[in-house]
């Protein structure tokens, strides 16, 4: 579980929208890592569009976490923190 209170803030793209139905959830991990396993319980198939079979982030995903970016999945969190997850555009 998250440390504190309350649980994590996380703003979804809308290429992932089709699971949650919704652009804001709520969940619960001390990681990203964690907290991506508990949004895939509740969200079946989720996780595997964020984090890839080697346990680490997909090339076009970002991860920002209070505004900051992060790659590394065992990046800690706290209640009530905000994460938002973003999928990068890429093009020519």
């Amino acid at each position: 579980m998250s440390t504190g209170d309350g649980p994590v803030k996380v703003l979804l793209p809308e290429a992932l929208r089709s699971y949650t139905h919704a652009a804001r959830v709520e969940a619960a991990g001390a990681t990203l890592d964690a907290l991506f396993d508990d949004l895939d319980r509740r969200y079946p198939g989720l996780r595997f569009r964020v984090v890839d079979e080697q346990n680490r982030l997909r090339p076009n995903m970002r991860i920002f976490v209070n505004g900051l970016g992060v790659r590394d999945l065992g990046h800690g969190l706290q209640a009530e923190d905000f994460v938002a997850v973003v999928l990068a555009l890429s093009g020519g």
